[in-house]
């Protein structure tokens, strides 16, 4: 239930870009940011495996003393593309003996430009196509080294507005932290960061001001995983947590690890970590003169936000659900469900003992929202994911509408019914063994994974023998 509005004297300092803005900058500049191999003209490559890719090519021969077809089996032959389907047929043109040819091959990604050129010296009409046309996405929890694109890097030493702009210390500290970050490599230790007093200070601010009130606005997952955290990896007033400690917790918890980040990544590089269950953390601590307020991303807003609510089965799946869901999607696509992550998981209400409590981190790490959130003062809405993929959000003030669910459970069933709409000339399977991801995109794979699903579920049912047994 509601409460009276007791925020009238908490300011709000404003944000900046979000992961929803960015998401939208990228669509409308026509650039999804996408890591993969770099490919001119029309070329589209939907898959690379150990430096190689699977390449459609479509071009046209003049039926002339057969030079050209030899001239462009010389050209496959030079770069060893190894053929795997071949077909012809009559080309539409005025000369009826001209033939057009269809070849998928594999290739070394690093050769397909000057193959495609060459290609073109001796045959016309040179096109290629993929075998389904979504942008690159991560295969393998390490292919993450490769989701770094700071599409809004919030940079005190260009910033002017920027809180730690004026102060040289400050700035020279976020470089070191943020190079950590940049260097880091998929499976490596955690980079540990030794905190200054200054900056335990600031926490220590940031702490106290938030656990005060708690109790009362955060929902029952978020108090019990703060609470195990308290326990098991140094959360207090006077410590800042290390990311290395935090992550081998969660790993236990709900499988979900951290990985360091320089600052705000790309809508469709951060949403595909979380497929993966990564979290990509940042380390830096906002500037000590607005303790209260950051302009971006920083270790309070991810250790207090977010951290708490993944240590829950139920949110963690959530989580993940949105990232599996933005692999190969396309940039409008990638932007609603951006909107979504800013509805849930930023600025999500839920319902517990008939009343509202949050979840989302956006208000769980601002004091001035999180009362504002279940005040009088904003209308609420049921969860619905494809309202909530199309309600304008507001970064300039507090959000004028909230959207509750009902609980994680029914989040999570009604996301993926939403995750269906979505186009895709596949479906991603998510292997926890290997954290890697298969790609059903034909029957043989489906086949295999239904196969192995056959197995899990006679496991199942044997267990359910036993105890009928018992």
């Amino acid at each position: 239930m509601k409460t009276d509005s007791v925020v009238q004297n908490v300011p709000f300092t404003g944000r900046k870009r979000s992961l929803l803005d960015d998401a939208r900058r990228d669509r409308e500049s026509g650039s999804s940011a996408s890591p993969g191999p770099s490919l001119g003209g029309d070329c589209c490559v939907f898959e690379e495996k150990n430096g190689k890719v699977s390449l459609h090519v479509l071009f046209a021969l003049s039926n002339e003393k057969n030079s050209g077809f030899f001239k462009a089996g010389k050209v496959f032959e030079t770069f060893e593309a190894k053929l795997l389907h071949v077909e012809s047929r009559p080309r539409k043109s005025k000369n009826t003996s001209d033939l057009e040819f269809f070849i998928k091959c594999e290739i070394h990604s690093s050769d397909i430009d000057v193959f495609i050129n060459s290609l073109k010296r001796v045959a016309e009409d040179v096109r290629t196509v993929s075998e389904a046309k979504a942008p690159w996405f991560p295969r393998k929890i390490r292919d993450l080294d490769r989701c770094n694109h700071l599409i809004t890097k919030f940079d005190p030493d260009l910033d002017q507005d920027h809180p730690g702009f004026s102060d040289k210390e400050y700035r020279k500290r976020r470089t070191f932290i943020s190079e950590l970050a940049f260097n880091y490599k998929q499976g490596e230790p955690l980079p540990r960061v030794e905190y200054t007093p200054e900056e335990i200070g600031t926490w220590r601010q940031v702490y106290r001001t938030l656990t005060s009130i708690y109790p009362t606005h955060a929902c029952r997952q978020f108090q019990d995983g703060l609470q195990q955290l308290e326990k098991e990896c140094g959360y207090a007033e006077d410590n800042i947590p290390q990311l290395r400690d935090v992550s081998a917790f969660l790993k236990e918890k709900t499988g979900f690890q951290l990985r360091p980040v320089a600052g705000l990544l790309s809508a469709r590089d951060f949403l595909a970590s979380l497929a993966f269950r990564v979290f990509q953390c940042t380390q830096y601590i906002r500037h000590p003169s607005a303790p209260m307020h950051s302009p971006e991303p920083d270790c309070c807003h991810e250790l207090l936000g977010h951290i708490p609510m993944l240590t829950d089965n139920e949110f963690a799946q959530f989580s993940q659900e949105i990232g599996l869901a933005s692999l190969g999607a396309s940039d409008e696509d990638i932007e609603r469900l951006s909107t979504l992550y800013w509805f849930t998981v930023e600025f999500g209400l839920c319902k517990q003992n008939e009343s509202v409590k949050a979840y989302g981190a956006g208000l769980l790490s601002s004091y001035g929202e999180l009362l504002y959130a279940l005040s009088n003062e904003p209308e609420y809405k049921p969860f619905n994911p494809a309202e909530a993929a199309a309600q304008p959000y507001q970064d300039e003030t507090y959000q004028p509408i909230y959207f509750v669910s009902e609980s994680f459970e029914d989040a999570k069933a009604k996301l993926r019914q939403f995750s269906s709409t979505i186009e895709r000339p596949f479906t991603i399977r998510y292997d926890p063994i290997t954290s890697s991801l298969d790609v059903l995109d034909q029957p043989g794979k489906i086949q295999k994974a239904l196969g192995q699903m056959h197995e899990d579920l006679k496991t199942l049912y044997h267990a359910l023998e036993s105890l009928g047994q018992n």
